[in-house]
């Protein structure tokens, strides 16, 4: 374990993978070019301001924001503002939460929600408890005593069950504002449709002809709504599943791209390395295995 500058580091010592990363940073220098990661990464900027380059899409944001990035997810800061925060890094054989989907609920929340911007905005009520568990993570990195990963997996837990309901919150309020409007329940009938069927139809024109509305209606709506194309939500939604299932099971990856859609093993391989950046395969020697029985 290393402590140099508020960095304190957890390394799988078999695998030499990153397990657990804690670091407070004063400056953009660690996310001002792209990122892609074998791990989960929650970045909560204290100040600052600046632009978010995630996915498909641009986001601004400001001090208060905490963004939350799954296994593989492309971004990028820009920072407009100096920006200072800190950072919790943790891989998925520390604590996966797609194992753990019933204990912290913040897969399709806090991470790979598709429909929502990557952030959720930490009010002055769960500031000082956040902070707190940054500071038990912290001195807990510093010793080295029995258990020491059990008890660092219960703040971290603690802390994403916050921060999932902070965001949940969020959405709701959302909504509320958003509901006597006629778009956004185009926008819930679209969220239900590639839900049911993103395994089956691929293109922007299946989801207008089964939501009865012209391809260019909808594509204005999705992109005013979600900053993101239809064919980039089917796409982030199908690369969600394989994902989870190149995790969670040990399916041939012939037998995923099946259950997708995809009759061409090569074709998916290839469509899942433009969206991901890596192979189906690498992505499961690196992000590695964790059967849900297990």
């Amino acid at each position: 374990m290393s402590n140099t500058q508020n960095t304190f580091t957890l390394i799988d010592e078999p695998k030499g993978n990153l397990a657990f990363k804690l670091f407070w940073f004063d400056d953009n220098s660690h996310f001002d070019h792209l990122q892609r990661h074998n791990y989960f990464s929650l970045i909560w900027i204290k100040e600052g301001s600046g632009i978010l380059k995630s996915d498909f899409s641009e986001y601004s944001f400001e001090a208060g924001r905490m963004l939350a990035f799954s296994l593989y997810q492309p971004f990028m800061l820009l920072a407009q503002q100096p920006i200072k925060g800190v950072a919790i890094q943790f891989h998925p054989d520390f604590f996966c939460i797609l194992k753990h989907h019933k204990e912290v609920s913040c897969s399709g929340i806090l991470f790979d929600n598709i429909y929502r911007p990557p952030y959720v905005m930490v009010d002055t009520i769960n500031e000082s408890l956040l902070n707190l568990l940054l500071e038990q993570m912290k001195a807990e990195m510093l010793n080295k005593a029995l258990a020491q990963y059990e008890i660092l997996i219960s703040y971290l837990k603690i802390f994403l069950i916050t921060t999932s309901r902070l965001k949940t919150e969020q959405q709701d309020i959302l909504y509320e504002l958003d509901k006597d409007a006629k778009e956004p329940y185009i926008l819930q009938d679209l969220k239900d449709a590639i839900e049911a069927h993103f395994k089956t139809k691929h293109s922007a024109s299946d989801y207008a002809d089964l939501l009865n509305i012209s391809a260019k209606s909808l594509a204005r709506i999705t992109k005013t709504h979600f900053n993101k194309t239809i064919s980039n939500l089917i796409a982030e939604r199908i690369i969600i599943e394989a994902k989870r299932e190149l995790y969670l099971t040990n399916k041939p990856i012939k037998e995923i791209a099946y259950a997708l859609g995809y009759e061409d093993e090569y074709y998916f391989s290839r469509f899942f390395k433009t969206n991901a950046d890596v192979s189906p395969q690498l992505y499961r020697d690196t992000v590695g295995y964790g059967r849900a029985s297990a």
